[in-house]
This record gives structure tokens, C-alpha cells and sequence, in this order.
């Protein structure tokens, strides 16, 4: 068993939270923009990261789906229409890992339009942050102009130094949310109020596979399976991850998981890179992770929504804001003229539309009239 190569010290408890900087704030502002449960996506996290664990002898990320959570809480999904659009694209990522289709389909799909979606939802991410933080708020108070403003600044000075900067910030924000709202304290309880099979409608599945699931399979399967294999065989040589297990393992958490309410989740090689800079090694940090997860989530269940609910806008806007800066910068990797071009008119057209669907179809139709029309650019332009 994958069980007995973790190892549990400092470093690896270190390195657990190499990923709370976009798990944290994506989690918090679906449960607070969407309605998404709180303690039922915390479990199921928990979980994942358990099985993951027991999968994998690395540590390997599950955080969430940051296209379907970006899309989510800028245009207010429901929760069916979240968890609908984790179905749908887990079905097809677990369809690519079984028949191996995987390298195939990213072969046509260019890293410049997958760029292009990451910066579309990034700056999307960000103007809707940056809404959260300002208007409305008065420039003082406990939920206020100036708070965001320091929570950004304390993000960015964390970031720099490698701390733990989302876990301590939102930490705050629940202790700035106690002090001005005492009573909300007195609903917070022990127990776990449970979960239940989601019930979706005929439209929550058009709205999810049109508006989500299109711009994240692509992701998925460069971010999510091709990017984070290639890292582990930079990172762990001798341990390293294939795409076709890590595939499944994306495809089956979010088709057993969804359904039942679980936020749509993935690996990440981001989230790889995150905690092994932290100091994970081994995935000993995975089931540390995981066990801190089903505790909490376990422990005081649904009633976290007291707090969640009054948890300071300003707060939420600043990790938000940072969470799409982070979405955004993956984009810097592209050079040359007709690269940067697709990038930027697949983003661009994702934004003033407000389609990340109509982004992506825009960018692969001008990416391949570029390709027939001139002679290829000297950079690299494969996903993979």
C-alpha cells in the first residue's frame, strides 16, 4: 500500500498547505456567491485527498476546478449547475484516461487558446473581486476598502516569502467577522448535517456543459493531467505519475463526488509545485491534509455557514483577486506574435462576451487560419 512511503514531520505539514491559496478563497466564494454546501465540498475535499493519498506516493494536489469556479461565482450559478458542470467534465476526462484519446485531443487544442482561457477567467476573477472589495464599502471599518486593500498587500508580501498567506488571511476574516457579528457565534454547533443525492434540471446541465464545461476540459487535460505528470517526472523521477491513472482519478472524483455535492475538483501542477516548495515530499502531506479536512467538516458541519455568511466582502475580494492574479500570470509562458495574438483574442472575446465558450471556439478558428495562411512560428505551440 501507497500508505506506507508517507511520511509525517514539519515538512510535510508544511507543505499540506502549498495549496490553500486558490482551494480557500474558490471554496469560500462558491459557498457564499452560489449557495455551494460548505461542510459537504469540505468533506468530500478531505476524502479526495485521502484516496489521492493512497493512489499516488507524491503529493499530489486535488484542489478546485478553478475555469468551472471562476465561471461559477462571476455569472452566479446554482449549486445544480456547478455540480452538473464537474459531471459532465469529469465524464469526459475519465472517457480520455480510459481510451487513451488524451494525447490525441490536446494535440489540436493549442497552448495559446488554453492561455487565452486562463487570462479570460483570471481578469474575469479579478473585476469581480475587485467589486466585492469596493463598491459599497466604506474606505474603513471592519469590511472595508482599506481591509482589502491590506489583505492584498499581506497576500502579495506572503506569496513572496513563501508563507501560508490565504490560510492566515481568511483565518482573520472569520476572527473580523466574529467581533462584529457575536451573534453569529452562537450558531456555530458540533455535527455534520449530512448530504443528499442533487436533483438537476433539464437546463442545468445546457447552461453547465455550454458555460463551464467546454473551457475546463481543456484545461483539465493540460493543467490538470499533462502539466502535473510532467512535473512529477521533474520533481520525483523515480515516482512520477502516468496520465492515464491520474486521468481516471480526476474523471471518478468528480462523477462519484458531484452528484452528491462535492465542489468540482482536480490535480494540479500548480498546486504539485505549491506544496513541494512548502516542503512536501512524500504523500504524507496528502492524507495530513485530508484528515484536517473530514475533522472540520465533521466537526461542525453546515453550521459554518453562520460565519460564512457574514464573512467581510473586502476579504473574500482580496483572496479572489489574488486567486485570479495567479489564474492570469499562467498566461506569461507564451511568446511569439500569432501565439500571443490567440491568446489575447480568445481572451478578449471571452470577456466581452461574457462566453468563455465563444472564446475558445473563436480562438481555435483564428489559431488555424493563422496555420493556413503562414508558415508556422518557430516557438512551440503543442498543449502537451
Amino acid at each position: 500500500m501507497n500508505w506506507q512511503a508517507a511520511r509525517l514531520n514539519r515538512h510535510e505539514i508544511s507543505g499540506s498547505l502549498g495549496d490553500m491559496g486558490l482551494f480557500v478563497p474558490l471554496l469560500v466564494g462558491m459557498a457564499t456567491t452560489c449557495g455551494l454546501n460548505f461542510s459537504v465540498a469540505l468533506l468530500f475535499a478531505g476524502v479526495f485527498n485521502i484516496v489521492t493519498g493512497l493512489m499516488f506516493t507524491i503529493p499530489m494536489a486535488v484542489q478546485p476546478m478553478k475555469a468551472i469556479a471562476a465561471i461559477a461565482i462571476t455569472n452566479r450559478f446554482t449549486t445544480p449547475q456547478i455540480l452538473a458542470a464537474g459531471v459532465v467534465t469529469g465524464a469526459a476526462i475519465l472517457l480520455l484516461g480510459l481510451t487513451n484519446l488524451l494525447r490525441f485531443v490536446m494535440r489540436y487544442v493549442p497552448k495559446s487558446v488554453v492561455r487565452g482561457l486562463q487570462l479570460s477567467l483570471g481578469l474575469a476573477l479579478m473585476l469581480q473581486a475587485a467589486q466585492m472589495s469596493v463598491q459599497g464599502r466604506p474606505w474603513f471599518g471592519g469590511d472595508s476598502i482599506v481591509i482589502g486593500l491590506a489583505g492584498f498587500l499581506f497576500l502579495f508580501i506572503a506569496s513572496a516569502r513563501f508563507w501560508p498567506g490565504a490560510l492566515w488571511l481568511f483565518a482573520a476574516g472569520l476572527v473580523l467577522a466574529a467581533a462584529a457579528h457575536r451573534e453569529a457565534l452562537a450558531q456555530i454547533s458540533l455535527g455534520f448535517g449530512g448530504f443528499a443525492l442533487q436533483k438537476f434540471a433539464a437546463g442545468d446541465w445546457w447552461i453547465a456543459a455550454r458555460d463551464a464545461a467546454i473551457p475546463q476540459i481543456p484545461l483539465t487535460c493540460l493543467n490538470s493531467v499533462v502539466a502535473v505528470c510532467a512535473l512529477s517526472r521533474d520533481l520525483f523521477p523515480q515516482r512520477a505519475a502516468s496520465e492515464r491513472p491520474v486521468a481516471i482519478s480526476v474523471g471518478l472524483m468528480n462523477l462519484i463526488g458531484c452528484p452528491l455535492g462535492a465542489m468540482p475538483m482536480c490535480h494540479g501542477a500548480g498546486g504539485l509545485a505549491g506544496q513541494y516548495r512548502f516542503g512536501a515530499r512524500t504523500n504524507g502531506s496528502i492524507l495530513f491534509l485530508g484528515g484536517v479536512k473530514i475533522a472540520l467538516a465533521l466537526c461542525f458541519g453546515s453550521s459554518l455557514l453562520a460565519l460564512l455568511q457574514i464573512y467581510p466582502q473586502s476579504v473574500l475580494g482580496a483572496l479572489l483577486f489574488f486567486s485570479g492574479l495567479e489564474l492570469a500570470l499562467v498566461s506569461r509562458d507564451i511568446s511569439g506574435r500569432d501565439e500571443a495574438f490567440v491568446m489575447l483574442l480568445t481572451a478578449a472575446i471571452g470577456l466581452a462576451l461574457k462566453s468563455t465558450a465563444v472564446g475558445f471556439g473563436c480562438g481555435m478558428l483564428f489559431h488555424y487560419l493563422l496555420r493556413l495562411t503562414r508558415p508556422p512560428s518557430p516557438s512551440k505551440e503543442t498543449a502537451c
